[in-house]
Parts: structure tokens; sequence; C-alpha cells
């Protein structure tokens, strides 16, 4: 709400119902809270949210940034909508992986060979521990599938300012997210 927000639309009731609150301020879809200095901080888009079949709502962005300073890890997309427990599909950052993995004596011809290797497997579940360690726990990732090869505009996962297109993983994905889930985990 302020002058530098439009109006309205033009002779358009039904449209200026669905974008402005009754008070006039403007739905922009945005998710966030008000510090103690009345800062606005912006955690997530409203249609990212998603609601776990427990009736929790997640916000999967905070999630997926908790992992931003991790170095083995390149990016990761959380699942969970009408799911008991949260899962992630992560792509490991390679380059620090292989270095990682050549130091352990771990053999691999490829990416998805190097993802498949237990002993990786387990290295990546020490990173979402320590990620886990500072969520909710109906937040935190119960299980989580290792990636070959990164999600990316050519791929369709991501848009071209890079976001992810969260419908469009979980479709490409769907074998690995059920593998998460067994039919006894579903509800």
């Amino acid at each position: 709400k302020g002058p530098q927000v439009m109006k309205g639309y033009w002779n358009n009731p039904e449209a200026n119902k669905e974008v402005f609150t009754e008070d006039g301020f403007f739905r922009t879809g945005d998710i966030g809270f008000l510090d103690k200095d009345g800062y606005l901080t912006i955690t997530d888009r409203k249609k990212e949210l998603f609601k776990t079949s427990g009736g929790k709502y997640v916000a999967p962005q905070p999630i997926e940034y908790a992992f931003n300073t991790d170095p083995y890890v390149e990016q990761v997309a959380v699942v969970g909508d009408n799911r008991k427990y949260i899962c992630a599909l992560i792509v490991p950052e390679f380059q620090a992986l292989c270095l990682w993995a050549k130091q352990q004596g771990i053999t691999f011809k490829d990416n998805q060979e190097l993802v498949s290797n237990e002993k990786v497997i387990a290295f990546m579940q020490e990173r979402v521990n320590l990620v886990n360690q500072n969520l909710a726990r109906y937040e935190q990732i119960k299980k989580f599938c290792l990636l070959g090869e990164p999600f990316s505009e050519q791929g369709g996962e991501l848009t071209p300012t890079q976001k992810k297109k969260r419908r469009v993983i979980e479709k490409k994905y769907k074998p690995l997210i059920d593998k998460m889930y067994p039919p006894e985990d579903a509800f």
C-alpha cells in the first residue's frame, strides 16, 4: 500500500477484489515477516508453500537456502506436498565432491556413479544433518536423493532467471521422489 502502487484495474472490480485486501493492500504473493526493527524480510512466495499430510505448512526456499554455504551442495529442491515428511533432491557441487571422493580413494567413471556410492551418500547425509539441526522438526529433510546432473534451463527445471520450476522438477523426477516415499509412508 502506498503512492507507488497502482490504484486498481480500470473498470474491473472483480480483478481488484483478487489482488487487493479489503483495507487496500496489494497482494504480492510474497511471504515474510517484520523484524523487531520494523524491517520486512521476504522468506518465500505464497505459491511455493506446500502442506504436509500432517497439516504443517512448509516454505521450501528457506530450507533450500540453508545449503547455500555448503561447499559440497550446488542445488536443492525440497518436496513434501501432501506427504508425511520432507525429502530433497540434491545436486552436489561436483568439483568439490570429486576432489573429496578422490581423497577418500573412491573411484568412479561419471557423476552418476559418484552419487550412487555409499560413502558419498553417507557424506552427504552428514551435510543434510547439519542443516536439519537448525530446522523445525516438521521441516527437516528425512530422505534425499543425489542427482548426477544439475537443474538447468535446457533441462526445463529452471526459468531464464534461474528460479526452480517446482512442478516440472516434481514431474521429471517423480520416480525418484516416489522411491523416497514408500507406500507404507504415504499417509
